[in-house]
């Protein structure tokens, strides 16, 4: 992993659209030694894959409800069940398993309170839960997917 690496990197996380040789101009490689490096970074699982961002709004899906979700059960079964079924809920983008006082936190996008009230019954539903509780976003004030690559 060098500094050509990382600015490939830095690159297609701003836009994976762009073509090759603008790739490779930028960081000062022919068009088929960046596409060589970038097909390295695939397979060494650097690069997870390439999507397209769309516009929550624009979809209908302007409502950003983060959720903490608390459980008297902890054993592999009940994860199991409760995991498969979070995983089902096209809903809920990010679910994440945590330490301390949370147990599970949800990134869960909706239309309305009426669509996330739909959504809060499917979690019900799912598995036995000790405690759920919401927190609407007020405002995206930084939004990214870009990781930091310092640490490479």
């Amino acid at each position: 992993m060098d500094k050509k690496d990382h600015g490939i990197l830095a690159l297609l996380q701003t836009d994976a659209s762009q073509p090759v040789a603008d790739i490779a101009e930028q960081v000062s490689l022919s068009p088929t030694a960046c596409w060589k490096r970038i097909q390295r970074l695939h397979e060494l699982g650097l690069i997870r894959k390439q999507v397209c961002l769309l516009d929550s709004r624009q979809v209908g899906v302007g409502v950003t409800v983060f959720v903490s979700i608390k459980t008297n059960h902890h054993d592999l079964q009940w994860f199991n069940t409760f995991a498969s079924g979070v995983k089902d809920m096209p809903e809920v983008m990010e679910f994440y398993r945590m330490s301390g006082d949370t147990d599970y936190l949800l990134k869960v996008v909706v239309p309305d309170i009426e669509g996330f009230d739909r959504v809060y019954k499917k979690l019900i539903k799912v598995a036995e839960l000790f405690d759920v509780s919401s927190s609407f976003a007020m405002e995206e004030i930084k939004y990214t997917t870009a990781l930091p690559l310092e640490h490479l």
